[in-house]
């Protein structure tokens, strides 16, 4: 009976860690933490968004620039798509000076902040889940 509940609760830590990634502060928002949720998504989506303002859509390059995409894809699952988009067509995406390095920082920032939250999220699912069964 322990190993079921174990197992059940490992697959809970999973399903809050892939919806904190796809859609950020969705795992917060699964364990009832509402304003939790939308600080997190309002904090990174805002800073994702203004780094694909100030460098357009080209700073998401994931043949030029693995490290920076590497950082960029803990975003969401939708960085992805558009590193295919722009994979597809690299001359017309190019992006180049100050405007690609701050693209890049913000973008980057954004997806390393939710990692954290990730962590975060299934690390508060972890402790609620061993909590239950004390």
């Amino acid at each position: 009976m322990a190993q079921r509940s174990e197992a059940n609760n490992v697959f809970f830590l999973i399903i809050v860690g892939i919806l904190a990634w796809i859609v950020p502060g969705a795992g917060h928002y699964m364990l009832k933490e509402k304003k939790r949720a939308i600080i997190i998504f309002t904090t990174i989506v805002l800073t994702f968004i203004i780094g694909l303002y100030i460098g357009s859509i080209g700073i998401i390059n994931p043949v030029d620039a693995k490290a920076w995409y590497l950082a960029q894809i803990m975003n969401s699952p939708m960085v992805a798509a558009l590193g295919h988009l722009t994979s597809m067509d690299p001359e017309k995406y190019r992006v180049f000076g100050r405007p690609n390095e701050i693209g890049q920082y913000y973008t980057s920032i954004a997806g390393l902040l939710n990692l954290l939250c990730i962590i975060n999220a299934v690390y508060l699912a972890h402790l609620r889940g061993t909590k239950a069964e004390v």
